[in-house]
């Protein structure tokens, strides 16, 4: 049997939906299972035993357009799936697979698509499955069939960690770095600046813990936030380097896999970071940490209920107070809080 599986396009998503990508591979011990990524989330993937090929979905390259759409239907037509499995919701994933003339589609029926789905699965009703967005991909699985329950999957962690430490630390070494200890910080956010903590407290938290740790400070972000993550990195003190548009998301994921303790907004690395193993301090404010906070015991959110929040707003049109009444000094104490706890287990 061949089964396809249409990843999430957002890495966050991405992380959150292993879950489901690891009961799909329990359900289909022998299948072969091939996952269609699009380029910046198709490495997260690497490393993990639930799929045996991934293929790039190359939206701003040879699938580009109408033309490139077919093109990659063909491509998908000539490997012969018998199953398609739709993680992501959007319309084109199933008319994909429709092109594709594979047999068996099954995605929620949403974005006016079910009519190119063979088993379209109603989108759960609001307060019918536990609220984190891991549970939507589950449920997707559970309705069609393919699981009889939901797993608790209570903490999301990347396989073969210990290989991408490894991998990493010879990567600091080629920079030109130290191997470790590292701190790590994301203070970006793709969905906008409602969702960022304030850069010059970044700055000084991670500046606080790599005085007290002995560390160096390792920003990470993407080429858009190269300004920001430069700026925090000087701020942060000689210690501090910005990585920021400086590495693939396979570099980013081996060098974050170095960390002794991450700091960061909600946002993908957060997943990435926490699904690492590594103790995690994330700070929310606009954004549900319900619905889409880390899936780790290792991690913790830090927020402060305000009024207007979460509002789930790109940027904040008031005075952005759900994270300003985050403190440098609750992030810092989290943080080695977390590090207290890893010492612990680790003892254990």
């Amino acid at each position: 049997m061949k089964v396809l599986v249409r990843a999430t396009n957002w890495l966050g998503d991405a992380v959150m939906s292993i879950p489901a990508l690891r009961e799909i591979r329990r359900v289909y011990p022998h299948a072969s299972i091939v996952i269609l990524a699009r380029q910046w989330v198709a490495d997260l993937y690497s490393r993990e035993d639930f799929c045996d090929r991934i293929l790039v979905y190359d939206h701003t390259g040879r699938h580009a357009g109408s033309f490139g759409k077919l093109r990659l239907a063909n491509e998908l037509r000539r490997e012969r799936f018998d199953e398609a499995i739709l993680l992501q919701n959007a319309f084109d994933a199933a008319l994909l697979a429709f092109l594709a003339r594979i047999p068996v589609r099954i995605g929620y029926s949403r974005d006016a698509r079910g009519v190119l789905l063979t088993e379209a699965v109603a989108v759960p009703a609001p307060g019918t499955v536990p609220e984190h967005q891991r549970f939507y991909y589950l449920e997707l699985l559970r309705r069609a069939g393919r699981i009889e329950s939901l797993p608790e999957c209570a903490d999301i962690k990347l396989g073969r960690i210990e290989g991408a430490a490894a991998a990493g630390r010879k990567r600091w070494v080629n920079r030109g770095m130290p191997k470790g200890p590292w701190i790590g910080v994301s203070p970006g956010a793709a969905y906008g600046g409602a969702k960022r903590w304030i850069p010059e407290r970044f700055a000084t938290a991670a500046r606080s813990l790599a005085d007290q740790l002995g560390a160096n400070i390792a920003v990470f972000g993407s080429p858009a936030e190269a300004e920001l993550c430069q700026s925090i990195a000087a701020q942060a003190g000689e210690r501090a380097h910005s990585l920021a548009g400086k590495t693939s998301l396979a570099e980013f994921i081996e060098l974050a896999a170095t960390c002794s303790v991450y700091l960061t907004n909600d946002s993908g690395p957060m997943h990435v970071a926490a699904a690492l193993g590594l103790p995690t301090v994330a700070v929310f404010g606009a954004t549900d940490h319900v619905a889409t906070g880390p899936s780790a015991s290792w991690a913790k959110v830090l927020r402060h209920q305000v009024e207007c929040s979460p509002c789930m707003l790109r940027e904040c049109p008031i005075d952005h107070r759900c994270m300003t009444a985050v403190t440098v000094d609750e992030v810092v104490a989290e943080a080695l809080a977390l590090l207290d706890a890893r010492r612990e287990r680790t003892l254990i």
